[in-house]
């Protein structure tokens, strides 16, 4: 509804829900006030059952960032953030959402830009760098953006 998705359903089926953002071409229908400079959108459905449920409470898309400065590592708990609670409207603790022991943790969702069709292009490697290229690759046959 909020993107054009230019991939078979197989695929989006293989990657999400999981630890990967998509980038695909935005709609019509979404709200121009997100990202407003670019005809892409970032869609990702995480694997953690209260963002899942929380996403099935709204109505409509959620724009949500990241719960760290930029360019710090991930934060897994809300009380690993709470130098920006002040900043904030609301804070909501719906448990960690991984290892903290883990450093592949930390490294956020892979992002990987599907926009352009039988191609894909990783703009950040992110924790599932390797299980997602290996989908693309392998399975549906896709080539790097580069090639």
């Amino acid at each position: 509804r909020y993107c054009r998705v230019n991939v078979p359903d197989e695929l989006l089926r293989d990657l999400l829900p999981g630890p990967v953002t998509l980038v695909l071409e935005r709609s019509e229908e979404l709200n121009k006030d997100l990202n407003p400079f670019t005809s892409l959108v970032g869609v990702r459905i995480p694997d953690h059952p209260f963002m899942r449920d929380l996403a099935r409470a709204c109505p409509g898309p959620l724009a949500l960032t990241s719960a760290n400065v930029s360019c710090q590592g991930s934060t897994l708990t809300v009380l690993e953030f709470q130098d920006l609670w002040p900043q904030l409207s609301l804070v909501v603790d719906g448990g960690p959402i991984g290892d903290s022991q883990s450093p592949e943790c930390r490294l956020g969702s892979t992002v990987v830009d599907l926009s352009v069709s039988g191609k894909f292009s990783i703009i950040r490697p992110g924790c599932a760098l390797t299980p997602t290229v290996e989908i693309l690759k392998k399975k549906y046959g896709l080539v790097p953006e580069s090639s």
